[in-house]
């Protein structure tokens, strides 16, 4: 879909497809998902909360995992994830900032404080891999799946590793209720969540979504955030409209993607004619082969809202996947034109330009990759593709070093060393580039030893 990135977690390694513009796992329940629309959505939702909690919006990193369950949770720092599931069953945008919040007030109370020590050498790729086999096991009850998932073999903490106390609990729903208030928001939408979340303690526990175990929920808590909201003046303040409007977005994007056609169609139906509904049926039909109709709904919501860049993504994505490349470049380059600070968006463009096989575009396929790496080095994929690109400029030593970091970041850590070997051959010696290579066998090694000890 527009972007929308699913990145997949395997026993090995986190496998991907050859391109970069849509990096899907169907065979995989769960998965990581980058996407800048929704990233940037999240963070406009969770900057003005970090402000509030004192604490630094550029150091947020957002992971959201293809999962149906009701989840969210921090780890590791600054690092929030959040399940599709969550996003799509939440009614407004005020619920899902109200579980922001809620998150937050755990990142401002240092509550994942006390992992630090066993998280040292564990990257954000291979965390999150591990996040998912314990979001499996927490769902499942079956432990071994955790394993299972883990990378490369990891063993990962107990349920526990993501299980809050009663007391943490209720220190982040105050905090969270403080810093809604610090930010004229109604905290409605988290006595609203805590009403959908009521109904799950009544399952049995292989039956409940994940976040009710990893945060258990009172009804003391549940009635301390419901009577702060009915004395609270802002109880009835609305929300933005740029955050309700994202909110639609985001859902529409969603549904069309993950859903069937024909349920898609059901809830945005082909006589509803709003962008929303458009955008949903235009994802649905691209996803299932049919441009004929995909593409003109994604045209005309061009028309309408022509610096929307996300608009372009999904017209340059729908012709990139069928084989239309060339018709392709302009729309990704709009794009970029219009987000110029989204590295996804420049990871993108780069693979159309590398994809041309034209000599003229390598050095700016180069240029949007470095910019990408530069705002975001953890994705693997601008790794790959840079790898791809600093070799088609000759420049072997950097291509060496972009696979070194591209092996690294997917757990393939006996290939990490060799290309990380073979940059400290190809690179001049002391230059930063062999640094780097020289950190990187460092930390394939040390990951590798860690590894042992846990077995």
């Amino acid at each position: 879909m527009v972007k929308l990135w699913f990145l997949r977690v395997a026993a090995a390694a986190t496998a991907f497809a050859v391109g970069t513009t849509a990096i899907v796992s169907h065979a995989s329940a769960q998965s990581l998902i980058r996407d800048a629309e929704i990233e940037h959505t999240i963070r406009s939702y969770t900057t003005p909360l970090f402000g509030a909690a004192g604490l630094d919006p550029d150091a947020l990193k957002v992971y959201l995992l293809n999962d149906r369950v009701l989840n969210s949770f921090v780890t590791g720092g600054q690092n929030i994830f959040i399940t599709t599931g969550l996003l799509m069953r939440a009614e407004s945008a005020n619920q899902i900032i109200g579980v922001l919040a809620h998150e937050t007030g755990h990142i401002a109370g240092g509550h994942l404080a006390r992992m630090a020590d066993e998280l040292r050498y564990v990257s954000r790729e291979a965390l999150a891999a591990q996040i998912l086999g314990l979001l499996i096991a927490a769902g499942t009850g079956n432990a071994g799946a955790a394993a299972a998932v883990g990378m490369g073999g990891m063993h990962i903490a107990e349920r526990s590793f993501l299980s809050y106390s009663r007391t943490q609990e209720a220190s982040a729903d105050q905090a969270a209720l403080n810093f809604l208030t610090a930010t004229h928001q109604s905290a409605k939408g988290l006595s609203q969540f805590f009403d959908i979340l009521g109904d799950q303690e009544a399952l049995a526990v292989g039956r409940q979504d994940p976040y009710v175990q990893t945060h258990p929920l009172t009804r003391d808590r549940a009635a301390f955030v419901s009577d702060f909201v009915a004395h609270s003046p802002l109880a009835n303040a609305p929300e933005p409209p740029r955050f309700d409007d994202e909110y639609r977005r985001m859902r529409a994007k969603l549904v069309g993607y993950i859903e069937p056609l024909d349920r898609v169609l059901k809830e945005y139906r082909p006589d509803d004619n709003s962008n929303y509904a458009r955008y949903a049926r235009a994802v649905a039909y691209y996803r299932v082969s049919q441009l004929e109709k995909a593409l003109p709904l994604i045209e005309g919501l061009i028309a309408e809202e022509p610096k929307n860049p996300y608009y372009y993504e999904l017209k340059g994505q729908m012709l990139f996947e069928n084989g239309r490349v060339k018709e392709a470049l302009g729309p990704y380059e709009e794009m970029v034109r219009l987000a110029p600070n989204e590295p996804l968006l420049r990871t993108s463009l780069a693979h159309v330009q590398i994809e041309l096989n034209d000599p003229k575009l390598v050095k700016p396929a180069l240029a949007n990759l470095i910019a990408s790496i530069n705002a975001d080095g953890t994705n693997p994929v601008a790794w790959r593709l840079a790898a791809t690109a600093y070799g088609l400029d000759d420049q072997m030593g950097m291509s060496a070093l972009s696979g070194a970091e591209y092996n690294l970041r997917i757990g393939r850590l006996v290939d990490a060393k060799g290309q990380a070997q073979r940059a400290s051959r190809l690179l001049p010696r002391g230059s930063p580039g062999w640094l780097r290579a020289q950190d990187i066998e460092n930390e394939a090694k040390n990951i590798r030893e860690q590894r042992e000890r846990e077995r």
